[in-house]
């Protein structure tokens, strides 16, 4: 805590440092304000606080404001346009397609029905997601990457929600998953830089599509 009182003359003065340094930036120059008078020792005595005091007090201010100033103007800027599978005009069509509820409580609907196989139990699959909190924010996605996401689906690799969901599409189709708490993530996700929390046992949607299945051959028309 700063126990040092300060007399008129050095409120004055730290006054007149704030005033500068928010006009001139981090380089601080004099201020015209400053008294150019002499202190005698006297004065200096009586003062519960010297000017040294004072300036860095004004230092120790401006030094933790400045600290802030990144976050500050970060949580002014616009948010980040993330690419996405399912655009305004995709979001619009989505409305009008029936919604399906399995037994798991997964619910889904499709975006375009893919024309390939269906992916057996165990199979690799590439697969493009966009991971998103119920209100729309995406905390993950493939497409930031640049490269299809590979791993064998039905095998617990990724968690339920989009393995049961995956199972059941056909190569080249894309799908939007409402994924219930349970089987989304049990331990829940940190929140990142840009990137908003998930907080344990609680819903996600994901956005996908089943590029393709190797080793499977697309079925041709």
């Amino acid at each position: 805590m700063f126990t040092c009182v300060l007399g008129f003359e050095n409120l004055r003065f730290l006054l007149c440092i704030l005033g500068s340094a928010s006009r001139n930036g981090p380089t601080m120059k004099t201020p015209r304000c400053i008294s150019t008078r002499a202190i005698t020792a006297s004065e200096t005595r009586n003062k519960s606080c010297s000017r040294r005091d004072a300036m860095l007090l004004v230092l120790g201010v401006s030094g933790l404001s400045m600290s802030y100033l990144p976050a500050a103007y970060a949580a002014g800027l616009p948010p980040e346009d993330k690419p996405r599978l399912c655009e305004a005009e995709c979001e619009k069509e989505l409305e009008n397609v029936p919604m399906v509820t399995t037994e798991s409580g997964l619910q889904y609907k499709d975006i375009k029905v893919g024309k390939g196989p269906s992916p057996p139990v165990g199979y690799q699959v590439a697969a493009n997601y966009v991971a998103m909190v119920p209100s729309g924010q995406i905390f993950d996605s493939s497409l930031e990457k640049g490269l299809p996401y590979l791993f064998r689906v039905g095998s617990g690799q990724v968690i339920k929600g989009l393995d049961e969901g995956l199972l059941t599409m056909k190569a080249g189709g894309k799908r939007r998953l409402y994924i219930p708490g349970p089987l989304a993530f049990p331990k829940g996700l940190v929140s990142a830089p840009g990137r908003p929390r998930v907080a344990p046992n609680s819903p996600v949607v994901f956005d996908v599509s089943l590029e393709y299945i190797p080793g499977l051959e697309s079925d041709e028309e």
